[in-house]
Parts: C-alpha cells; structure tokens; sequence
C-alpha cells in the first residue's frame, strides 16, 4: 500500500508511545484491532513492535535490556535513555517522529535556526518480513528537545530501505485504520510552543486559533490545546487518573477509519471501554498506557499532490 500523497512541509512519520510491558500493550492495541509487527531489538536497550498505515505508524516500545543503553554525552540526544527516564515517571506518548528524506540537511537547519544542535544518529536493525524472513533497516535521525517541552521529544527520521519496512500485510487492520490525523500536545500556554511548531514545520502552516495553536504538516495535524480545551475534545476522563507531566507533553493522537460504526462494533465485542467526544470516538488514557486515542471517519480531500485522507471539517 503507497504512502499517502504527501504535501508541503514535514509529514507526520511515527508516533513513539513509552510502555512498561510491550507485550500487554501489544496485546491491547490488538484488542483495538491493529496489526502489529513482530518484536524487534534495538542495539541500545529498547524492543518495539509497530502499527503501521498509510505513511506513518505506531512505534510501542519498551526498555527491555537497561544495562545496554548506551553512555550519555555532550552533543548526542540518548534516545534510550529518553525513554528509560520517561517510563521512570509514566508511561505515554513520549515523542513525535516526522518524516525526512534528508536527516543531515534537517539536522542543519534546526541548528541555524536555534532550534536545536544535536548529532546527527544512524543505526541498522533487523525486521522481520511475513514470510518470517528478516531483512536490514535503516535509519538517520536528527532530534530535537527543548527547554520549554522538556517531557516531549521530536526528532525527523530518514529511512535507507523503505522497500522492506512498508508491508501491505501489516497496514490491514481490523478496525479499519488508515492514517493518522492528528496529534495532540497539552500546554496551558500553547502559544509558548510556536517557536517549537515554525522550527518543525513551516512558518506560513502554523496558527493559534482560540487558544489552540495547529499546523497542517504534509501528512496529518499537530495541535496544542489548554488543559481545558483537551477536555471539551477528547472528556474529561481521558485527562483523569494519568500521571502525566506538568509542563507541555504529547498527550493525544487520532487515527483515520473507513467505518466509524464498524470501529465502534469491534471495540463493543472486545470489550473496550469508549466514549464519543468532540474529537471522537475516543479511548481514553488510564486505559491506553498514558495516551489519548481518538478513532475518527476518514474524509478524502482532494490536494495539489492528489487524493489526501483528512480529518472531517469541525
């Protein structure tokens, strides 16, 4: 299945959600109805296994070896270690990965722009195919942490064999996910993040809006909404009893079906416990490892690249 057309600016590419227990968080998100990718291992610590759709996925990862994270140093952001201090505290949607086809040309103008001033990071892994063979990926990531995000990261990710990592068999899903739409971060002053957002994107692409600042990437949404406004979108108990940062985090995303009705149906059957709110039909937090799901009927919009699977107009 091809990536969905892209459009100007950085596309959404993954979403890193931190777990304690890989295994009981695959097992709920196939209770959602994804299709998961087998485990895989990283060098530095971390296993994960993937939900992917049109152009982008769902990285859920854990720290499953600790003593193989790798020595912290100035200059190097410890993707790992990220995690390992994440997971320290809570688990949840600790950072946002956009796409690059270039990670080394990013890395250079995050750092002219103030943004950030990291190295560059390269690494192999295997993955394995559905015929149970097991290929070399690999990647480039440029990273970006800020001051005033501090329990969010962002990082851009170029991929050197997309030929073996995009598998049709593993973007079927039950519940009919396509794409994801949007993520969310929670910020009482979410103006304070437009440096952040004009740095990852486009300038002209960002707005605040009634208090809630968004930007249009090539591939889905990124928004941050007060405390208040993530409860009129997503209800107040995907806010309640979770042990989420204080400052600006990563605390929602939504994901685009075919079927909002045969979703709904699914997650009756399997006995997940949803609610219907402004942004949804939505799986809150205390039940989703310390992030917000929102399932939401795909639309398609016609763009100058193409055909685009969009949220529904508000």
């Amino acid at each position: 299945m091809p990536r969905n057309a892209p459009r100007p600016g950085r596309g959404i590419d993954h979403l890193v959600l931190c777990v304690r227990n890989l295994d009981a968080a695959a097992e709920m998100y196939e209770r959602l109805g994804f299709t998961l990718t087998p485990r895989a291992s990283h060098d530095w610590g971390t296993d994960n296994r993937l939900v992917q759709v049109e152009g982008s996925f769902l990285e859920i990862i854990e720290v499953a070896h600790p003593d193989k994270l790798l020595p912290e140093r100035d200059g190097a952001f410890g993707f790992g270690n990220f995690i390992h201090r994440y997971l320290q505290n809570r688990e949840g949607f600790g950072m946002l990965v956009f796409e690059s086809g270039d990670a080394e040309a990013d890395r250079k103008e995050f750092a002219e722009n103030g943004l950030s001033n990291f190295e560059r990071f390269d690494f192999e892994r295997k993955a394995t195919l559905p015929d149970g063979s097991t290929v070399t990926v690999g990647f480039s990531l440029s990273f970006v942490h800020r001051p005033e995000c501090p329990d969010a990261a962002f990082f851009v990710c170029q991929q050197h064999a997309p030929e073996y990592f995009w598998k049709p068999h593993f973007q079927k899903h039950r519940n009919g996910a396509r794409a994801i739409g949007e993520v969310v971060l929670i910020a009482d002053n979410p103006g304070d993040l437009q440096f952040l957002f004009e740095g990852l994107q486009q300038p002209e692409s960002v707005a605040l809006e009634d208090g809630i600042l968004r930007a249009e990437t090539a591939r889905g949404w990124m928004s941050a909404m007060t405390p208040e406004a993530y409860r009129d979108w997503f209800g107040s108990i995907a806010l309640d009893k979770v042990d989420a940062p204080k400052g600006p985090h990563l605390a929602a995303f939504r994901v685009l079906v075919d079927n909002l009705a045969e979703t709904e149906k699914l997650l009756g059957e399997a006995g997940v416990a949803a609610h219907w709110a402004k942004a949804g039909l939505v799986v809150p937090a205390p039940s989703l490892f310390g992030v917000t799901l929102a399932f939401v009927q795909a639309v398609e919009q016609e763009t100058a690249s193409g055909p685009m699977l969009a949220l529904p107009s508000a």
